[in-house]
């Protein structure tokens, strides 16, 4: 019947429609999947008309097959994937001007061509042999395309695959391996194409993911590979101008930017040698919104800067009404991360309903030499402890008291309404940190898993003798950091400790050949050799287990001692190999401390023999001053076919209508673990909050939690509150988002994710 159809074929030419090649294809794409072929046969002519093009019978049978997807029957998602890599394979043959063929083409030849139009970097070519692409070659298996599903296949074509005039160029295993062979480019010969091989096997069987910039960027000349950034602004113009030149820098290179202004003067403080005052933190921070929104992401997408402001700041109040609905449009900055940072001293007031005094930093830095923007713990305390004194005695002209509890409401309403305010606990943030030698950590970046030690440039202004004007320039620190997430989704228990050592090394060879955009955050790489190993499909690994996400937390914090284990060993070894980062001596690891901790810590905590690595790190010392961060990886969770990060599934089956049309998302596991699988709306977050904190005891950067709060489910504002005290006592060191779901509505309050972040 179907072959009274008339079809019109890809060279113009019309043709009657022969179902036995729709029947072949199917038949091929169904290999190995629990599916019946012959249903969604039977589907599809509903859907033809006379004179549709191949191209339109070929959606329509991707279509039919993304509708048949259910719990029930998951596997059509990937039968409609692979559907969907024929049609791309034949575009790409075309774009490169070569026949089609249903296989790779010759790889080093590829490379040449690449390399020759400017898409791939020279120094492939430079570093590699043919003899040595031809092999490498020889490590590719198309297999590994087939099993992705629709949703991750459509946007690992979309977002990451190379373009050449405008048309896709490249096919996906192309990239892992050309990526693997760029990670691995200064490693010794003897041992070399042995490690491109380990690491293209870990990225195409997607055990580890890359982080956007690394994924986007390594291939092409000269781009960064860094995610994630934080820099901090003095109060003074020159810094505030190199500030946001900086933030212009970053994000062009596709990196996500956090910021502390908090040593900016409040509103209305006066000017130095001038009759005006200051116009406060917020016109600093619009003007920072117009250069995100100038300057994208890597062509994809503005970029991505959360600004921190202190607890104690005066201009809090109005930091808070960054993104409302009401009030001065001129005061709002709608594109911008907006981050409160929190001392103990904070929240204790909060917790204890106490006074709060909201203070301006120049004229407490004028007045008692107290830069309270770098002061935590004990040094905070007793410069709050003096303060208050003062103010007491009517000494400050630029204050507000508050009460504590009513601003962390205030903080908790904008949450509700927006998503935002991040909060950074700034106390534990800094106790974590092993190089309180060199400075503090004053926020931390976009996504809240990655933060270090971060210093200001100094510019100040002098003249030659002839009468020019020159700059007399401190170097600053500005954090940097390269991110991969451990796909648990598809890792056994027993290749963890390797799977982390290679996870290591590839973030640690990342910094050796990546082009930092400021030269701050270039020294901070050199210096200090911050990485970030974090994990995704926590659910997955859980369900695939048979252990529910709520009862989970014993099982949770042994995977975490695990997962640190294996890095810090990697790290001790990489040491060994090709030495300690720079400023090692004086740091918590020089004096014997692992994540803040002697080895009897561990003796009394942990389930694993930490003696020998305790013993390794005095011999050795350790590459990477840290080592693991925990990111949210939203989107690159959908390529990797599981989980996002360490959450909880927001829904156990719905449908994303995007782009690339009605597709289907769901957990892989979901037909055979569906009752181990629990939604985060289901979930007392609290329940949350406490598998995030046994993380953290393992986790030495941070940990991207969110927070989903159902209002339909009777969750009161005292629900929330008391939430985030758990968050705050039990050792979390930030809240990313704080979402919700309406009364009478299946939709949380969000804001698109930074794609730096999404490894």
């Amino acid at each position: 019947m179907a072959k009274r159809y008339r079809i019109i074929k890809r060279d113009g030419e019309s043709a009657s429609l022969d179902i036995s090649k729709i029947r072949k294809v199917i038949q091929w794409a169904a290999e190995g999947l629990d599916i019946n072929p012959i249903e969604l046969e039977s589907n599809l002519e509903i859907h033809f008309r006379n004179n549709m093009t191949t191209g339109e019978i070929h959606a329509v049978v991707i279509e039919t097959a993304l509708r048949l997807t259910s719990v029930d029957e998951p596997d059509w998602r990937i039968l409609a994937a692979r559907l969907k890599l024929v049609d791309f394979y034949k575009r790409v043959h075309i774009a490169r001007g070569i026949p089609y063929e249903y296989r790779y083409p010759s790889y080093c030849q590829t490379v040449k061509d690449f390399v020759a139009k400017g898409i791939y970097t020279p120094v492939l070519l430079e570093k590699y042999s043919e003899k040595e692409l031809h092999k490498a070659g020889q490590f590719i298996h198309q297999d590994y395309d087939y099993d992705y599903d629709y949703a991750g296949i459509s946007l690992l074509m979309k977002r990451y695959m190379l373009e050449y005039n405008d048309e896709v160029i490249e096919m996906p295993q192309e990239a892992l391996l050309t990526i693997a062979l760029l990670i691995e480019q200064n490693q010794p010969a003897e041992i070399r194409l042995n490690r491109v091989k380990d690491t293209y096997k870990m990225l195409a069987e997607r055990k580890i993911s890359l982080a956007t910039p690394i994924l986007i960027n390594l291939r092409k000349p000269n781009g960064n590979l860094s995610s994630c950034f934080i820099t901090t602004v003095d109060d003074d113009t020159n810094s505030i101008f190199h500030t946001f030149e900086q933030i212009g820098q970053i994000s062009s290179g596709g990196g996500g930017v956090g910021v502390s202004i908090s040593r900016i003067r409040c509103q209305g403080a006066r000017i130095r040698n001038s009759l005006g005052h200051a116009g406060g933190v917020v016109p600093n921070i619009r003007v920072i919104n117009d250069i995100a929104l100038y300057f994208n992401q890597g062509g994809k997408r503005a970029g991505a800067v959360t600004v921190a402001l202190d607890s104690w700041h005066l201009d809090m109040e109005d930091f808070l009404e960054l993104q409302t609905e009401n009030g001065d449009q001129r005061r709002k900055a709608y594109d911008i991360f907006p981050q409160v940072v929190v001392t103990d001293r904070f929240m204790r007031a909060v917790e204890n309903n106490e006074e709060w005094h909201l203070l301006d930093p120049h004229e407490v830095r004028s007045k008692y030499g107290y830069e309270l923007a770098d002061l935590w713990g004990e040094e905070f305390d007793k410069a709050l402890d003096h303060l208050y004194k003062e103010v007491a005695k009517a000494k400050l002209e630029l204050i507000k008291t508050v009460n504590a509890k009513e601003l962390y409401k205030e903080i908790m309403k904008v949450q509700v309404e927006t998503g935002m305010p991040y909060v950074s606990f700034k106390d534990t943030i800094n106790r974590a940190n092993p190089n309180q030698h060199v400075g503090i950590i004053p926020c931390t970046n976009l996504c809240v898993e990655s933060c270090s030690v971060v210093k200001p440039t100094t510019l100040g202004a002098q003249r030659f003798e002839d009468g020019t004007l020159c700059r007399d320039v401190e170097p600053g620190l500005v954090h940097t950091c390269n991110l991969v997430s451990i796909n648990m989704a598809n890792v056994e228990d027993d290749e963890l400790p390797h799977v982390c050592e290679t996870s290591v090394r590839i973030l640690d060879n990342c910094i050796d050949i990546t082009d930092v955009p400021v030269a701050e955050g270039q020294r901070h790489n050199d210096q200090l050799r911050t990485i970030g190993v974090g994990m995704m499909g926590l659910a997955d690994f859980l369900a695939k287990r048979d252990t529910p996400y709520v009862g989970a937390a014993e099982a949770v914090e042994k995977l975490a001692e695990r997962f640190a284990h294996g890095c810090i060993s990697a790290s001790i070894d990489l040491a060994e190999e090709r030495g300690r980062y720079p400023l090692y001596e004086g740091s918590e690891w020089d004096k014997g401390r692992i994540l803040g901790h002697a080895p009897d810590w561990f003796a009394d905590n942990g389930r694993l023999d930490w003696q020998p690595i305790f013993d390794k790190l005095k011999k050795h010392g350790v590459r990477n001053s840290h080592i693991t961060a925990i990111a949210p990886n939203t989107s690159s969770s959908i390529v990797q076919g599981c989980t996002a990060s360490i959450l909880p599934i927001f829904s156990k089956f719905y449908i994303d209508n995007n782009s690339n049309g009605t597709v289907p998302i769901m957990p892989p596991y979901i037909k055979e673990k569906f009752w181990h699988y629990q939604e985060s709306k289901h979930i007392d977050q609290r329940v949350v909050v406490d598998l995030v904190s046994r993380l953290q005891k393992y986790v030495d950067t941070g940990i991207s939690m969110e927070l989903l709060f159902n209002l339909n489910a009777n969750i009161t504002a005292k629900d929330i509150y008391q939430t985030h005290l758990d968050a705050w006592k039990k050792g979390c060191k930030a809240i990313y988002y704080t979402r919700s779901i309406q009364k009478n509505s299946n939709i949380a309050s969000e804001k698109e994710e930074c794609i730096s972040c999404a490894g």
